[in-house]
Order: structure tokens, then sequence, then C-alpha cells
């Protein structure tokens, strides 16, 4: 096969999109879309830029390289090895798969039921026996996150904004905090903060995997059907940004003081469908979390198997899985104090290197 089809392009970006899109890029924009209010273009389009652009930008140019280590071998193969098991464990085990089961247990079941130590812990077991099951075969992750769970989402989201745009009276306040004077440029900050650049980077070493089992075998054609599934991904992210920011702007007059993105999006919804939207809230905060949890725990069990292939893929995933659990167990805010001095200091380095990989040429390292 020379090429995808229209269908299974789409169907690989839409899997792409899914493995991005987490809780925090749900929680961002209807905060800024509340405090931005009047300069709400403004502040979207800083979000975008660091948001969606660059990550898009990322996935294009590791594609156009055939993989990060053609890019980051130009420094040293040292730097390879520690840089990218750094990046692996950082938007895996240690940070962002624990992150997924907190977050989601604090917008689905937490606002049902009584919140205790226990409660979360066998939420975040059941949690994570579902997504190490979805992630089990890598290479078929198209059909569960790019064919069911993912549409799913989008559709959740969908419903979302349509109710708050002809229920939810609209109200349009003044911009607030930093917004009122810098909207584009607090945008752009609050964009860097989603770090998705460090995950646009290592992504690719699964989306090959799907690529491959729809019968594209050749690399230069795997990276071309890469790139086009890093545009779709994009589009999609930027179209999801503006929804949920407008949704925040459209409650600007009542939720502008509010500091938790969480907290608009649950107003708008229980605003529009009563009783019912907290339901709908936790379905498209779990299902989101989960997509990404299931997308992270393939990605760092495929590049650990291939960096000590003695130990199956299988049992990586186990291992990941099983730490996942733990560290998930000190709570979203122990892990949000411990991983954002790191974060910090790692995406600079990641929006270097895809400066590198856009200035130079690429050059397979034999």
């Amino acid at each position: 096969m020379d090429k995808l089809s229209l269908k299974n392009t789409l169907i690989i970006g839409i899997t792409l999109f899914s493995m991005f899109f987490g809780a925090g890029n749900l929680i961002f924009p209807p905060l800024i879309g509340a405090k931005s209010g009047e300069q709400f273009v403004l502040a979207i389009l800083g979000f975008i830029l660091t948001a969606v652009v660059i990550p898009t930008v990322a996935v294009i140019v590791v594609s156009k390289h055939r993989g990060l280590k053609n890019i980051t071998d130009r420094f040293h193969p040292k730097f390879t090895l520690i840089f990218i098991t750094l990046v692996y464990l950082l938007i895996g085990p240690c940070v962002a798969i624990p992150r997924t089961a907190s977050t989601s247990f604090e917008m689905t079941l937490a606002p049902f039921i009584s919140s205790s130590f226990l409660s979360q812990m066998i939420y975040a077991f059941l949690f994570f026996i579902l997504a190490g099951y979805a992630a089990l075969h890598p290479n078929r992750l198209k059909d569960l996150l790019g064919k069911i769970t993912a549409p799913i989402l989008l559709i959740l989201i969908g419903i979302l904004f349509l109710g708050t745009i002809f229920i939810v009276p609209f109200g349009l306040s003044p911009a607030t905090d930093s917004y009122a004077n810098n909207a584009f440029i607090t945008g752009f900050v609050e964009g860097y903060q989603t770090m998705d650049i460090l995950a646009a980077l290592n992504f690719g070493i699964i989306i090959t995997l799907n690529i491959q089992a729809l019968g594209i075998k050749k690399p230069g054609q795997i990276a071309k059907e890469s790139m086009k599934a890093g545009v779709i991904a994009g589009i999609l992210l930027g179209t999801v940004y503006i929804i949920t920011g407008y949704i925040g702007m459209h409650t600007s007059s009542v939720m502008s003081t509010s500091n938790n993105g969480a907290e608009v999006l649950s107003y708008a919804i229980n605003s529009a469908f009563g009783s019912w939207g907290q339901w709908i809230v936790g379905a498209i905060f779990f299902i989101a979390c989960f997509n990404v949890a299931a997308g992270l725990l393939s990605c760092c069990s495929e590049y650990f198997h291939e960096l000590a292939p003695k130990i199956s893929y299988k049992n990586w995933l186990l291992i990941f899985t099983v730490f996942s659990f733990v560290v998930s167990s000190f709570g979203l805010d122990f892990i949000l104090e411990f991983s954002v001095p790191i974060l910090s200091i790692m995406c600079p380095i990641s929006i270097i290197i895809v400066l590198i990989g856009i200035i130079l040429p690429y050059k397979e390292n034999k």
C-alpha cells in the first residue's frame, strides 16, 4: 500500500488527538475564556500558538527526521538516551499517567460519593486495569481511541457547546487579571503550561505502529502519514480549544473570578443540563483521561521494550501500570508540586530541539 485512505488517515489523526487531549487540555481554555472576556480572541490565539501550533510542528519535524533520535543524536548519543528516557518517565509513570487517575476521580466520582483514600485507591485500581488492558496491543489503539472513545468525546463536547449557546444566558465581562493588558501573552503562557511539546516529541513511536498495522511499511511514507496525522490532531485540538474557550467566555459575567477551569466547565454544563450536567462532565473527563493513560502506557512500554528488549512489552506495561497506580496514591497536589519545576526545565529544551530539527536537513543516523 502506497498511502492510507482518507478514512484511515482521519482515524490515525483522531487517535493522535485523543492521546494529546487530557484533563489539563480541558481545564485551561474555559478558564481563559472566563477571565479574558472581551479579550477572548487575543487570549485564545496566544494559547493556540503554544498549545497547538508548536506541538503540531514538533510532530511534523520528528516525522520528517524519522524519529526524535535522529535529531538528538547530533548533540551526543548519551544525551539522546538521557533526554528521551527522562521525557518518557515524566510524561509517563512519574507524572502524567498517575495524574489521569487522580484528575478523573476528582471530576467523575468525587461529586457523587464521600471522597476518601480508600475510594480513590479503588477507583485508581479499576482505572488502571482498564487503561492497561487497552494498551495491551499498541498497534490497535486506532481501533479503540480513533474509532470509539475519541469520537464519543468529541460528540459530548459538541453537546456541551450547543447547550451552552442555546440554554445558558450569554454574559460577557471585561477581561480580568493579566488578561486585561496582556491577553495574547497570558494566553501564550497558559498554552505553554499544557506541555504537550513533550508528548509531541514521543508519540510517533505508537503512531508508527498503527500506520504500519494499516499496511504502510516504507519509512518515507510512514513519515508522510505521521505528518498528516499531526495536522489533523492539531486542527481538532484547535477547534476544541476554541469551543471550550468560548464556553468560558459565554459565562464570564458569572465566572470571571474563578481560578479553576473545571469549575467554569461544571457551571456551564449544570446551567444547561441541570442534574444531568455533572454526569456529562464526568463522562468527558473520564474518557479524556482514559485515552491519554492508554496512549502514554503504550508509548512508554514500547520505548523501554526497544531500550531493553529482554523485558517484553507486556512486562513493561505491567511495571508502568503498577508504578502509576502507586504514584497516584500520593494525590494530585503532590504530583503537581513534584512535576511542575522539572517540566518547566524540559519544555524549553524540547522547543530548542524542534527548532534544530526545522533548521537542519534530514540526516538519518547510520
